[in-house]
This record gives structure tokens, sequence and C-alpha cells, in this order.
């Protein structure tokens, strides 16, 4: 019988190359940050969306360090038609969207986390489905930092806010387009 250690040897190094690719895969996409004035932009990032939606949604944090008050809009999308910012409501368990009209208003240090189940950038009419390992660019403006263009990470759909604890709920969108509750 043939001496099989060099076989078991190769096994155990493709497992761990194989488990290694496993945890990298499975890692959160880390985004660029921007800074526009005082403003400052972190981690934002989008959700895949199934074949045949019409919107996809970003998320993002932004800290105003400044002194004064700050409006942010969102002005155009490579990705899609329009692109407006958010509110998320539930009403009697029927969820709520509605476009936040004259821009959303940050104030002199306050931070606004843009995220699942709240407020986020909307794509709407969207050219084609949003695929993990895209990126959407998104240009936002803001009344008194500036314009600047953001890059927005796609991750899986119903993909967990990046560093956020797995125990609670998040919105995600089923596969029939309608909003459903993500219970981890």
């Amino acid at each position: 019988m043939p001496n099989c250690d060099w076989i078991n040897k190769l096994r155990t190094v493709i497992g761990a190359v194989a488990l290694s690719g496993g945890l990298i895969a499975s890692t959160n996409v880390r985004a660029a940050d921007y800074d526009v004035g005082p403003i400052h932009i972190a981690q934002p990032w989008a959700r895949a969306t199934p074949k045949g939606a019409s919107s996809g949604a970003g998320y993002m944090t932004i800290t105003n360090n400044g002194t004064a008050p700050d409006r942010v809009s969102c002005l155009s999308s490579d990705l899609s038609a329009q692109c407006q910012i958010h509110t998320m409501t539930m009403d009697n368990g029927v969820m709520k969207m509605r476009p936040v009209e004259g821009g959303l208003e940050v104030k002199p240090g306050e931070t606004l986390v843009l995220k699942p189940s709240s407020l986020h950038i909307m794509f709407v009419d969207l050219k084609r489905p949003l695929n993990k390992g895209d990126t959407v660019e998104a240009t936002l403006q803001f009344e008194k930092a500036a314009t600047v263009k953001v890059a927005f990470p796609v991750v899986a759909i119903g993909a967990a806010t990046p560093g956020a604890s797995t125990g609670s709920g998040s919105m995600m969108e089923g596969h029939d387009g309608t909003m459903q509750m993500n219970k981890h």
C-alpha cells in the first residue's frame, strides 16, 4: 500500500485554502470614506436587487463636523434614472417610503445613519439589477459643503448593515419585489 501522508497533507492544505477563501468572501466590503468641507461620509454600501426590481437602496453614515447645518440631496446615479433620499416608516404594519423634500438636514455635530428600515438613498428606475460585487456611483449635493461622487459597493440581497449585530431585524426586498422583515 503506497504512503498516503502526502495525500492527507494535500487535503489539509486544500481545506485550509477553501476555508480561508470562504472567510474572505464573507467579510464586509470596506468602502471609501469621503470628506466634503466639514461633512464626513462613511461606509457607503448598497444591497443587490432581485431580477426585475425597478429600484434599489443605498446606505451610509453622514457626520457634520461643522458649526452650521447643511442639507444633502441625491442628484444623480450611474445605474438609475433618479436617486432620492427617502424616509421609511411603518404604519399599522404597512411600510411607507417617501422622498425627503428639500434634502435631508444634517445639524452641526450630528451623525445620521442611513440604514435599512430607515433613511436611505433610493435608486429609482434602475437601468439594470444591482449585483453583488458591483459599485453604484451617486452624486450627492450639499447646500454648503459641495458636490461629491460617492461609490456604493453592492453586497448580497438581505445583507445586514456592515458592523451591525446579527441579532437585529432588518427589512429586505423579497424575490417578488415586496418588502419583508428579515429576523436574524
